[in-house]
């Protein structure tokens, strides 16, 4: 018996809002949806199209209040082949949340206070 990884998921507020972000901020295209029968839930996936690996976005139509994330120590990384371009790009979008200069890697919120972590490509 083999695992091997399909995707993550990131429950959302507002589903455009975040497709527009992941789109600007990481590159990130739609790669198929599904949409519940009684519209109650819409899933996204988004694609790097280069790896196999998705980030699922599900929007609930009835979900009221922000998702409580917690302490935010979960987090998906991203690997990045200019660092510096995709720092001050970050930067003017205004979505940096922390910045690890020992460690030479940074962080970027999404709409909905996920954290995202770019790091150098190898």
């Amino acid at each position: 018996m083999n695992f091997k990884f399909a995707h993550n998921n990131f429950n959302v507020k507002d589903l455009q809002k975040s497709l527009a972000f992941y789109e600007k901020a990481l590159g990130l295209k739609e790669e198929r949806r599904k949409e519940a029968s009684d519209g109650s839930f819409t899933l996204v996936y988004l694609t790097d199209g280069v790896t196999p690996h998705l980030l699922e976005l599900t929007e609930l139509r009835d979900w009221d209040r922000a998702y409580d994330l917690g302490d935010n120590e979960f987090h998906l990384a991203f690997e990045v082949d200019d660092y510096d371009a995709a720092l001050a790009k970050h930067k003017e979008m205004d979505c940096v949340c922390f910045e690890n200069d020992g460690m030479g890697i940074y962080f970027i919120e999404d709409p909905d206070r996920y954290w995202l972590e770019i790091v150098p490509g190898q």
